[in-house]
């Protein structure tokens, strides 16, 4: 994609955390809502997911600047978490 050392493209990176919060929060809403383990008649449950893998269509060295921007935190094992403000 680029040259190493070379600056990401700000749009890439911008493209990238948003399909990032867009695959967690179905990630979140698809955990939250199985069935299972709470009442039928309750609205769900909290999900205790604490990082998804990134979506496949960016390289992974668009997820490591997204890190090194202080965006992401890698979890390990290509699970990456969002930043909390």
């Amino acid at each position: 994609m680029s040259q190493p050392g070379a600056p990401m493209d700000p749009q890439v990176l911008k493209s990238a955390l948003k399909a990032f919060r867009k695959r967690l929060k179905a990630t979140l809403l698809d955990d939250e809502s199985k069935l299972g383990g709470h009442g039928a008649m309750t609205s769900g449950r909290k999900s205790g997911l604490v990082g998804i893998t990134p979506p496949m269509e960016f390289p992974r060295a668009v997820w490591d600047e997204l890190v090194k921007q202080g965006q992401l935190r890698y979890l390990g094992h290509g699970l990456y978490q969002l930043r909390q403000p």
